[in-house]
């Protein structure tokens, strides 16, 4: 059987945040029911039993997100651990994630995180003017804390990328931003463009235009390829996955294939669902008490959920770019806003750079 990766929402869409900009916020109020609270000990134990006899003795990926996932609390995921390590008796290789707001962590946490090889992505929008829109409930910028969970995560040994959401705002002050990362030793990132709720045309300072995603792009990649020429790498995960198409090597995003993948979402009752943008109740796959991962994976809405990435813009078939570009990814980020004309400029501009990596050696999934 092959692998399995498995997102879980242990506290469901529950933050301790108030993002003005929260695509999950937007996910719930898009289905009957807005939250599922935190998830039980029984559901969480199904779940793994089940991922682990699908996987096999292959390999399992349990990433935890939200909402805020360190809102289930540190007992619940020490449980989580410990059953893993009872059921798995065909000794998968097991890896752990969490993407975390870092307001609760603590020393203790670290430590777990740390002990149990969680690679945690922090949610941290650049310096304080670009984190500006992440707030606490008082309209407060969690700038400060979310800093301190680094410094925290840094003591305890525990490897952690910074995942920033891709504002208009911060797609502008891009330079100054990767300089922020870099310069405070942040050598891995990602930035994640800011998703439109469903359905909307908003305009604001929130969602970026194609001429700021473009902007973006192509500065910032130049600051990333003049690095690696110092010898002062940092990864950005697109980029780096760019580098690999263009070298003919696996990648490991989702998305920039061009095309979805099977991938499970399990939020806090036990619903699964085939991607986390779309935990809705169009999407809904089967609850993990009632059914099994073979059996989801073959049902007519997994199936249908890749065949509609599959399709291929007629503009596209034609397009100079389409090889690196892929139609542009993601087909939710495509719905909220068309890169089409960001992606044409960056790799027209940058496409050049990419040689600079021609001696890379292969990236090992």
């Amino acid at each position: 059987m092959p692998p399995i990766s498995l997102m879980i929402k242990p506290a469901s869409s529950l933050c301790n945040l108030s993002c003005e900009y929260c695509f999950y916020r937007d996910v719930s109020e898009h289905r009957e029911h807005l939250g599922f609270g935190i998830m039980e000990k029984d559901t969480a134990e199904i779940l793994i039993e089940k991922a682990l006899k699908y996987a096999s003795g292959e390999p399992v990926a349990f990433a935890f997100q939200g909402g805020e996932p360190t809102l289930a609390g540190l007992d619940y995921f020490r449980f989580f651990v410990d059953t893993v390590n009872r059921l798995n008796t065909k000794k998968s290789p097991v890896f752990y994630g969490m993407q975390t707001n870092g307001t609760l962590i603590d020393g203790e946490w670290a430590d777990f995180l740390s002990d149990n090889k969680f690679l945690v992505g922090l949610s941290l929008d650049g310096d304080f003017e670009g984190n500006k829109f992440r707030k606490k409930p008082s309209g407060q910028n969690s700038f400060y804390k979310i800093l301190s969970a680094a410094d925290i995560l840094k003591k305890h040994n525990v490897d952690f990328n910074i995942l920033t959401v891709l504002t208009g705002y911060c797609a502008e002050n891009g330079e100054r931003i990767y300089k922020f990362f870099r310069d405070r030793g942040f050598k891995y990132l990602q930035f994640i463009p800011c998703l439109r709720p469903f359905d909307s045309d908003e305009q604001s300072e929130l969602y970026m235009t194609a001429d700021q995603y473009a902007d973006f792009l192509i500065k910032v990649f130049n600051l990333y390829v003049k690095d690696y020429v110092r010898h002062n790498y940092v990864s950005i995960r697109q980029f780096d996955n760019w580098v690999r198409l263009f070298l003919g090597q696996p990648t490991e995003q989702c998305g920039i294939q061009g095309h979805c993948t099977h991938q499970y979402v399990s939020e806090a009752n036990g619903n699964i669902y085939p991607c986390d943008f779309y935990c809705t109740d169009e999407y809904f796959l089967g609850n993990i008490k009632e059914t099994d991962f073979t059996a989801m994976e073959k049902s007519e809405t997994a199936k249908n959920f890749i065949r509609e990435s599959l399709k291929v813009p007629e503009k596209c078939k034609k397009c100079n770019i389409y090889g690196m570009c892929r139609a542009g990814g993601c087909k939710r980020t495509q719905r909220s806003e068309d890169y089409c004309k960001a992606y044409k400029k960056f790799f027209t501009s940058c496409l050049p750079l990419f040689r600079v990596f021609a001696n890379e050696k292969p990236y090992k999934q």
